[in-house]
């Protein structure tokens, strides 16, 4: 473009150096300088714009050792091409783990689940505590952790592609203790409770029968024990009003005249027929069982033939369980009839008193009458009764 500018500033400046040759020879020339130096101009114009413009090499099939994929170009320059970056469907997770005081837990069992339980992957945390799951497909997830000694935790959430997920700490409570105690009652506070079931014993629901026990495998009473039975017993309202009546009769028939009548003599005959009870309960029911180490109750059979029962009954005056469990020789009642049978020679009056005829005497009804009381309870008593626990058929 210059060259064409800078001639056609020296055509005008010929033009106008040389404006009075003449027209017939110059001007012809002048026109046909102009044309052939415009044609000119026009030939170096093209030339430079030809030589301006690079020319187009035809394209040529890419080395497949340097092309690039299209993911790559659209990373490097998304807003060129438009569409939307395909990033990657995975991600991480990672977390840690500690206990109650912030302290790292090693070791800890870690499991990731999918709700659609397409995924089941485990991990162990490492001695900072730390564990971590690479190259999970995004979508939700469930963390259970667990540990020796911990209580058990979990932890949930949703992995976005392409995201490093940090799970919350997981601090894990120390586990709560768990015994299985199986609590087991002692002997002693068996027997304790089987004492208050036949506490409540009583024929026709008045008169007390607290020496019969129901139960087969009856638990062994302790000295205590048999003291509060024997002290419940001889203080019952009913037991003592019992002794009134027998008192009673004996001065209606004049037994033991020597007590004489009126009140002194009810008042003697009272205070001897309470002397036998206190006696016979306190020796034959307390003091020497607790030395023999045996059991004062007599313990209901209710199986069998009515013959088995009735001598089962008559021979339990001689025979005796003892707090060992084994049946022995009843020396508690047998010693304890004589023995009350010689302390009631001390108050009976002088005539009634035979020496050791009256001993051997009232010891023997003392056996006879326990033997016969003992067939009572077998047969008859328990129609009569009340309170009385269930007996399992199955033990004996």
């Amino acid at each position: 473009m210059n060259l064409t500018v800078d001639s056609a500033k020296k055509i005008s400046y010929q033009a106008h150096i040389w404006p009075k040759v003449s027209n017939a020879i110059v001007v012809p020339l002048v026109w046909l300088s102009i044309c052939v130096l415009s044609c000119g101009v026009v030939a170096i114009a093209q030339s430079d714009t030809t030589s301006t413009v690079p020319a187009v090499a035809p394209a040529s099939p890419p080395d497949a050792s340097q092309a690039t994929s299209p993911t790559e170009q659209q990373k490097q320059s998304p807003a060129r091409s438009g569409v939307t970056p395909n990033l990657d469907s995975t991600g991480n997770i990672n977390g840690t783990v500690e206990d109650a005081e912030g302290a790292p837990i090693t070791g800890a069992h870690v499991k990731l689940v999918r709700e659609d339980q397409s995924l089941n992957l485990e991990v162990l945390s490492g001695d900072d505590g730390e564990f971590s799951f690479s190259n999970i497909a995004s979508g939700p997830f469930k963390l259970t952790i667990t540990a020796t000694g911990f209580a058990p935790q979990s932890s949930s959430g949703t992995l976005h592609a392409g995201e490093f997920f940090i799970v919350p700490k997981i601090a894990m409570p120390v586990a709560t203790a768990l015994t299985e105690v199986k609590v087991t009652a002692s002997p002693v506070e068996v027997a304790q409770e089987q004492i208050k079931e036949e506490e409540k014993q009583r024929v026709l629901g008045v008169f007390p029968n607290f020496y019969v026990t129901y139960v087969p495998d009856a638990a062994p009473l302790n000295a205590r024990q048999k003291f509060e039975l024997a002290r419940k017993s001889v203080l019952d309202p009913v037991s003592i009003a019992l002794v009134g009546v027998q008192a009673g009769v004996e001065q209606a028939r004049n037994y033991f005249p020597g007590y004489g009548q009126g009140a002194a003599g009810y008042g003697k005959r009272f205070g001897a027929a309470y002397g036998d009870l206190l006696s016979g309960t306190l020796i034959g029911g307390m003091i020497l069982p607790t030395v023999f180490k045996q059991d004062p109750r007599y313990f209901f059979k209710g199986t069998g033939s009515k013959r088995s029962r009735l001598a089962y009954a008559l021979s339990r005056s001689v025979i005796a369980k003892g707090d060992n469990g084994k049946w022995e020789p009843n020396y508690s009642n047998i010693l304890g009839s004589f023995a009350a049978g010689a302390i009631s020679n001390l108050y009976y009056p002088a005539e009634s008193r035979h020496g050791a005829k009256l001993t051997v005497e009232n010891g023997l009804i003392g056996i006879g009458a326990v033997g016969a009381g003992n067939v009572l309870q077998e047969f008859l008593i328990p129609k009569l009764s009340h309170k009385i626990p269930k007996r399992d058929p199955n033990k004996q």
